[in-house]
């Protein structure tokens, strides 16, 4: 596997890949035809240095993903939104009045505060309180981090278990295996072409589904050192502690998306048995919408040029 920086995520009936500054979202419209955008995103880190030291970039590429995704929705729901002659509501005509030209932008940022705090409530406060019940029982501080840990763990199961028996989750669960089918394609030397990227795995070791879970091991690992005495303190340690747990699992996922050592590798499995319940194996369409993405902002064939010399004899033997 060779590193060639590019990195997607699955949207409604499409995929977005990106590749530096520059993003394009495909999406499988309505009538069957691939429609392809392509734009550009400057990273928060871009903004100041300081920003992209390590250890302090993880949080602002986390907020970068999390405000491209959220365009990237939102261009690709736009093919299936109903009743688009509608009146807009009393509700939608304040808005309007109220953000006029920036309504879009203050609806996705209202979105991600929400969307945040939500997170912090489900994935971070909720497992600490179902923890403290056990506190009577367990007096070990390190064997309650644990335990707390595995709660976590374990709601995020639940969590993506529940969701993907939606059939809207499904079918993206499979886009998001396209996805990876096509980085991995292209990483292991392979044309990008239906074929090779249907043979691919769908499992990648810079997912999203793989940070999640280094966050909760991270997280044990560091409430296991940090004590405090009360609850409310406890509580605000959580919350303090989301960047400084997400600015480490963030170089953590980076080094062993990076790296072809064993020990890497044996770091990033739990990640990748994970993405067995994010991933599914997508079909030959999905294929078609991941490669269209991916052509849109990477040229596959230079970069195999320079890193895998001779591909080309695949294309001949296919």
């Amino acid at each position: 596997m060779k590193y060639s920086g590019i990195g997607g995520q699955a949207v409604i009936e499409g995929i977005m890949m990106m590749k530096g500054e520059d993003y394009a979202v495909a999406v499988r419209r309505p009538d069957k035809e691939i429609e392809v955008k392509k734009d550009t995103y400057q990273s928060i880190t871009k903004k100041a240095k300081i920003l992209q030291l390590p250890f302090v970039r993880g949080v602002f590429r986390f907020a970068d993903s999390m405000i491209i995704g959220m365009r990237s929705l939102t261009y690709s729901a736009s093919f299936f939104e109903d009743d688009e002659d509608a009146e807009p509501g009393k509700f939608e005509q304040f808005l309007d009045r109220v953000f006029g030209e920036k309504l879009e932008s203050a609806i996705m940022a209202a979105v991600l505060v929400i969307s945040f705090i939500l997170a912090i409530g489900i994935f971070m406060l909720l497992p600490l309180g179902i923890a403290n019940l056990f506190k009577g029982v367990i007096t070990s501080d390190h064997l309650m981090a644990v335990l707390e840990g595995v709660i976590r763990i374990a709601i995020f199961i639940i969590y993506i278990k529940l969701v993907s028996r939606m059939e809207d989750i499904r079918r993206t669960f499979m886009y998001h295996g396209a996805e990876h089918k096509c980085i991995n394609c292209v990483e292991h030397g392979h044309p990008l072409t239906v074929k090779y990227v249907r043979e691919s795995s769908k499992e990648h070791k810079r997912c999203g589904t793989s940070f999640i879970l280094i966050v909760m091991v991270i997280s044990i690992l560091m409430f296991m050192v940090i004590r405090v005495d009360t609850i409310w303190m406890r509580i605000l340690s959580r919350i303090i502690l989301v960047p400084v747990i997400a600015g480490i699992s963030y170089e953590v996922l980076q080094c062993a998306g990076r790296s072809n050592s064993k020990f890497m590798d044996l770091v990033s499995r739990p990640g990748m048995w994970m993405q067995g319940l994010t991933t599914k194996e997508p079909d030959d369409s999905m294929i078609e919408v991941a490669i269209a993405a991916t052509e849109a902002v990477f040229d596959w064939r230079e970069y195999l040029t320079e890193n895998f010399p001779g591909w080309e004899k695949q294309l001949e033997e296919s």
